[in-house]
């Protein structure tokens, strides 16, 4: 695996944290997490494209090794978030880029894409994420990100980690293992438990409308690749179709043997990312 590379920026009056990985005179690849995950999560899809790009992976606002907001309910928020991602490409001094977003990662590309880096995004990978959301979905999600579990050592919180992220897909033993690593924080007493802000989601519970954006979609005219995970309950089948009739009629790709969402790290999911970048 291509060696990556921490990097950390001042935005906002907070601390972000970069995995950064390929030569930064390379053309801009930036890959966003989802709601509860870290920019980890694109270790080996970082690597794949590593030696054509310069792939980018924040840890969003009070996830990972980044700050920590002091007024939560406004900067855990998409508005927010655009804000936060926006001024970190100025300050790598980032003009054009390809985004690939996974759930919240995607929603932030969409709005992105329809406004403010509507000249800048020459492409778009969202990842099992839609303009509007499955209600049970949300409900299952809440279920378990508003929960501030711990655990005793690393095996257990391994374990949740596989229960919770099985609808991933095929993740080698590796993998669980380096999730489990870049996932974790040991609290004050040596308890393990999740590496983000408990405010991240419950402000997410109060707030799950936001993330109904139709408008944002059909503003967006990059070329757009949407992929769905074949089980997933959080972009159903019927909006992920009406997404390849609407704005930018996304090319449209159903991912076999996952759910939400898919983890874009074996070859038949990253040569599908790799024949729309290259087409």
């Amino acid at each position: 695996m291509t060696l990556s590379r921490s990097r950390y920026y001042a935005v906002g009056g907070y601390e972000l944290h970069v995995t950064e990985w390929g030569d930064a005179a390379s053309p801009a690849l930036v890959m966003w997490h989802g709601l509860a995950r870290t920019g980890r999560d694109f270790d080996i899809l970082a690597s794949h494209f590593s030696n054509r790009y310069r792939v980018i992976c924040p840890d969003t606002l009070g996830r990972g090794l980044s700050s920590w907001s002091a007024a939560p309910d406004t900067d855990y928020t998409l508005d927010a978030y655009m804000i936060h991602a926006e001024r970190l490409l100025d300050i790598m001094g980032i003009e054009g880029l390809t985004w690939i977003g996974t759930s919240m990662g995607g929603a932030l590309g969409m709005l992105l894409a329809a406004g403010p880096l509507r000249d800048r995004i020459r492409r778009l990978v969202v990842n099992d994420i839609g303009p509007t959301l499955n209600p049970a979905a949300v409900e299952r999600i809440r279920s378990y990100v508003t929960q501030s579990p711990d655990f005793a050592g690393m095996a257990e919180f391994e374990g949740f980690l596989r229960l919770v992220y099985k609808p991933y897909g095929q993740l080698s033993d590796e993998e669980w293992c380096r999730m489990a690593e870049s996932s974790a924080r040991r609290r004050d007493d040596g308890r393990i438990t999740v590496h983000y802000d408990p405010d991240v989601m419950r402000v997410f519970a109060a707030s799950a409308g936001a993330y109904e954006i139709w408008p944002a979609w059909d503003a967006i005219t990059c070329p757009v690749l949407a992929l769905r995970g074949a089980q997933s309950d959080l972009l159903l089948p019927e909006v992920a179709e009406e997404m390849t009739r609407r704005g930018p009629k996304a090319r449209l790709v159903t991912v076999p043997g996952c759910g939400h969402a898919p983890a874009l790290n074996i070859p038949a999911q990253i040569r599908l990312i790799d024949d729309f970048l290259e087409g």
